[in-house]
């Protein structure tokens, strides 16, 4: 019996050993999180709590919270980025096209690899059908990017149970709800296998920040810490550092220094290499071949 249906449990000191793309075994990816919030709906994440327990319609103080984030925070995230010459993943809403054609532009201007995150925020749990909603998103991001799409990220990192085949029969390769290992690993559906691709909670600003409340450093200091424990590893086996970023949380003045000076450590580091999504699930892809026929 296994502990989970999708992919079979295995200890990370025990899986064969892949050759670090470039030489270089610290694998750093960021995901940044571009989402449509509508105004006219319950807003999925709120900063502050409403007076006496009521459920304003319309939310603007939390509405605005978010929309700051995307007028002041994405151009902050576009230039740091691009002044470094990083390219990130775009986990973007499919609708956030329509709502943000400036951001979905320069995204794809400079480069950055977009990656399926539901139609609005929205759970795919609530929607009337799953499928649609996968179908129509993939559509619009691959019409107005000219990109192949190959991953997903669930909004809120919710599925249904037949998601991932509905995933997999729509032409996506790599999967980011399942955040089990510090590398990528096979994940088993009706049909073949999908790429489980490493993504995080724990060095996830949205959870830091908006969940945990912890102070502006925080998110700055737990990914060197993470980074001090895969140094005492990397020898012996490459390691996926993923780090995701919304705007309205990361792209904040308080926060974006910490940011600015997280980036640029990492940039420092002997041993990182910078990859979207794609190119490690490529690389994931050839070293799991070469481990098996060596």
């Amino acid at each position: 019996m296994s502990s989970n249906p999708r992919v079979p449990f295995e200890l990370s000191t025990r899986r064969k050993q892949f050759a670090p793309p470039e030489g270089k075994p610290l694998i750093v990816k960021f995901d940044v999180n571009i989402e449509h919030w509508p105004f006219d709906k319950p807003l999925p994440r709120r900063l502050i709590s409403p007076p006496h327990g009521m459920q304003p319609d319309p939310d603007v103080a939390n509405f605005s919270w978010h929309e700051y984030g995307q007028r002041c925070g994405m151009p902050r995230l576009f230039q740091l980025f691009s002044e470094r010459n990083i390219t990130v993943d775009c986990l973007i809403n499919a609708s956030a096209i329509d709502t943000y054609p400036a951001i979905a532009e320069q995204a794809l201007e400079l480069g950055w690899e977009f990656v399926g995150h539901g139609y609005e925020q929205r759970s795919l749990q609530l929607a009337d059908d799953p499928r649609d909603v996968i179908a129509r998103s993939l559509e619009r991001l691959r019409g107005f990017s000219g990109q192949p799409v190959k991953g997903w990220l669930g909004a809120g990192l919710h599925e249904t149970h037949d998601t991932p085949e509905m995933l997999q029969d729509l032409g996506v390769e790599y999967l980011m709800d399942w955040v089990i290992d510090d590398l990528p690993c096979w994940f088993q559906t009706a049909s073949g296998r999908l790429i489980a691709m490493p993504y995080s909670l724990e060095l996830n600003d949205g959870v830091v920040i908006a969940t945990e409340k912890h102070s502006s450093p925080e998110v700055y200091q737990r990914v060197l810490d993470t980074v001090s424990v895969f140094e005492q590893e990397i020898d012996d086996q490459p390691r996926v550092l993923a780090i995701p970023l919304h705007p309205y949380m990361s792209g904040v003045p308080h926060r974006f220094l910490y940011l600015q000076r997280l980036v640029d450590k990492l940039m420092a580091h002997p041993s990182t290499v910078f990859m979207t999504a794609g190119q490690i699930a490529e690389w994931f892809v050839a070293a799991d071949a070469a481990a098996s026929s060596s």
